[in-house]
């Protein structure tokens, strides 16, 4: 007689009570992004040994391991990671011609890129892509706590996200993408994928812990005394560093090249609350929002 495969047990909501909402882990995965970005640049700055990169970190955005395949429109590489003893996956992504030109820079070259891209990666892309993994792995750790429960460490790589299969095609997903910006190279992304599940069991806090904070009711921010009162909203176009000899440099005439990142941050006093594009309405400079907490 066939015996049929096992499945995963399934257990309703009312025994184990309802998981944190994609709203819930959006903040605090925020949170995990800033230290991302104050934490992986040294890591980043080895494998080519030269300055550390500025990272920055866009508005986590909801998406699915389909959405994240539909987006796919040349080679790259997919990364599943496994958090603590448990290997609670998520899934680091890399564009071919970001991992190309930082390999050429390797080698000594300016970052040059072949054209056409190769059909699959050469085993020299191979190891550089196992460093990269090894920083992120690294920085995550270290931002989730740095103990064994929260270690991260890379599992398997593959070009196929059908092939490498991290998790359901249509299980929800908090994405966030690391805009890496070197001096004198042109920047580059990678993103990070996270189930709600693995978010879960590395950021929130005990669902009774929140509910017994919670405060009384707030008034509406569309309502009074707040709906009249004015702040300063600023889009963050460009956002650079410099070195100290370069400023005091300057001169009238000097050209400074900069690129605007793909996700304009919107801020109020200085905290970031929704992030867009750039664009233009009846010949004015507009950013249409993507994504808002």
């Amino acid at each position: 007689m066939a015996h049929e495969a096992p499945r995963n047990a399934r257990h309703c909501a009312e025994l184990l009570g309802a998981g944190p909402s994609i709203e819930e882990l959006v903040r605090p995965l925020a949170k995990l992004g800033e230290k991302l970005a104050r934490t992986l640049p040294a890591g980043l700055g080895r494998l080519t040994g030269g300055e550390e990169p500025v990272v920055r970190i866009g508005i986590p955005a909801e998406g699915t391991l389909d959405g994240i395949a539909g987006q796919e429109r040349a080679l790259a590489a997919h990364s599943l990671m496994g958090l603590g003893p448990k290997r609670l996956p998520l899934l680091a992504t890399f564009e071919a011609a970001p991992v190309l030109r930082l390999l050429d820079r390797a080698f000594g070259g300016k970052g040059a890129v072949p054209e056409p891209l190769p059909s699959a990666f050469p085993l020299s892309a191979e190891l550089l892509l196992a460093r990269i993994e090894e920083a992120i792995a690294t920085a995550l750790s270290a931002g989730l706590g740095g103990d064994a429960a929260h270690m991260v460490r890379p599992l398997r790589r593959d070009t196929s996200l059908g092939q490498l299969a991290p998790f359901a095609p249509a299980e929800p997903l908090l994405q966030i993408v690391l805009e890496v910006e070197e001096p004198g190279a042109q920047p580059w992304s990678l993103a990070l994928a996270f189930p709600l599940s693995t978010l879960a069991a590395a950021l929130v806090v005990p669902r009774r812990q929140r509910r017994a904070t919670r405060a009384a009711p707030r008034p509406a921010p569309d309502g009074e005394p707040f709906a009249s009162l004015p702040l300063e909203v600023t889009a963050v176009l460009v956002d650079m560093s410099l070195p100290f000899s370069r400023i005091s440099a300057l001169r009238p005439g000097d050209v400074l090249p900069v690129t605007v990142a793909r996700s304009v941050p919107i801020r109020v006093d200085g905290r970031t609350i929704a992030a867009g594009t750039v664009g233009e309405v009846e010949d004015r400079v507009a950013v249409q929002i993507q994504n808002a907490f």
